[in-house]
Formats: C-alpha cells, structure tokens, sequence
C-alpha cells in the first residue's frame, strides 16, 4: 500500500443519467487526476417532486456518479468550471480524502 499525499482528494459527482455523456466529454477535457471512474447508482431519500412517477413506485432514484482523484488544491476551480459548464441544479458532489492509492503489485 501506497500513502497518497496528503492534499489527494476524490471528487464524487452524482449526476441525472441524461447528463452522463456531458460530463464524460467534459472529464475527459480535464487536467485534474489521470482519469475518472463511472457507474450507476440509485439514489435515496430524494423529495418525492423531484422523482418521476417510475422512481415514486421503485422509492430511488437512478443516477450516475464519477469519481475523479486529484489535488485538493484543485478542488475549488474544478467545481466552480463544473458549475458553469454542466449546470448546477443536477449535480451533487462530495469531496473525500485519499488515505491510500496505488496499483496492487507495485514495488
């Protein structure tokens, strides 16, 4: 196991899936980390006028979240570019530190 440096962070965004193409095109044309892991998620305890009539009956929400790992130095300018090129409404986010990271097998 790696120690990451102390100013690593990971960016989580939760995002509707009718953004999801978005907000890939958009992380692939940052600088922050060496790239972002997606997968879909279902979201819970969103007020009930926010869900589709579908999501009322399943109780959740379908979402996509992104991860991104990157220096929290560049946290507050990648979310601000976030806001203003993917709209803020749809997007929540939440900023986690990176206690370790590193590839298994790596000397």
């Amino acid at each position: 196991m790696t120690v990451a440096q102390q100013n690593e962070v990971l960016v989580v965004l939760n995002v509707a899936p009718s953004l999801e193409d978005h907000v890939m095109d958009w992380l692939v044309s940052r600088p922050e980390g060496s790239g972002f892991t997606s997968l879909p998620v279902s979201g819970y305890g969103a007020d009930p006028a926010e869900l589709s009539i579908a999501e009322q009956v399943a109780g959740r929400q379908q979402r996509i979240q992104f991860e991104v790992q990157m220096s929290s130095a560049a946290v507050d300018r990648f979310l601000q570019d976030a806001g203003n090129a993917l709209g803020k409404a749809a997007i929540r986010y939440w900023v986690l530190p990176v206690l370790a990271a590193g590839h298994l097998g790596d000397d």
